[in-house]
């Protein structure tokens, strides 16, 4: 199985628990979506701000600038970061690169169930055509062996846990 393709079935019990949390916020009302909104402002930015200052990992688009235009377009600041540990140790960067990246897709998706009227730069910054495929390849490039891939797998359900935190 592939590397990415193990971080999937990992987590999978993860990304579920992230889907049902965020679930909670009515995307259809402008005071849910704004929650919604500052929940995600609240990890996104130090997130990125590791993945950014990792050597190593593709370049990727950051969406913290989206994000606080469209809180910014709702009347809103952005809120105080989570304290999210900064990770060193490459496999979990890449473990947390896949968790970013991924949330693009159901960003996207999200993005169709936003109240016609409201901002949805952050959930429409999807993936160009084939992205994710390139984020997937860059992962399983990137894995070692067992031991890089469940630190990577460990750090991705900590990424997510911080995605949780972050929606109360």
């Amino acid at each position: 199985m592939s590397a990415s393709a193990t971080l999937r079935a990992a987590t999978g019990p993860a990304h579920a628990a992230i889907d049902a949390a965020y679930g909670r916020f009515d995307l259809t009302d402008r005071d849910g979506y704004a929650q919604f909104l500052l929940a995600h402002a609240r990890v996104v930015p130090p997130v990125e701000r590791m993945l950014n200052d990792a050597p190593g990992l593709p370049a990727f688009g950051a969406r913290t600038p989206a994000l606080a235009a469209d809180l910014t377009a709702l009347g809103m600041m952005m809120p105080d970061p989570l304290p999210v540990p900064v990770e060193r140790d490459p496999a979990a960067l890449w473990g947390i690169f896949y968790v970013v990246e991924g949330s693009r897709l159901g960003g996207v998706m999200l993005a169709r169930d936003v109240a016609p009227g409201l901002p949805h730069a952050y959930l429409s910054a999807g993936h160009g055509r084939g992205g994710w495929r390139e984020v997937r390849a860059a992962i399983d490039a990137a894995a070692r062996d067992e031991a890089w891939m469940a630190r990577a797998v460990a750090a991705a359900e900590r990424c997510f846990g911080w995605y949780g935190r972050a929606a109360g």
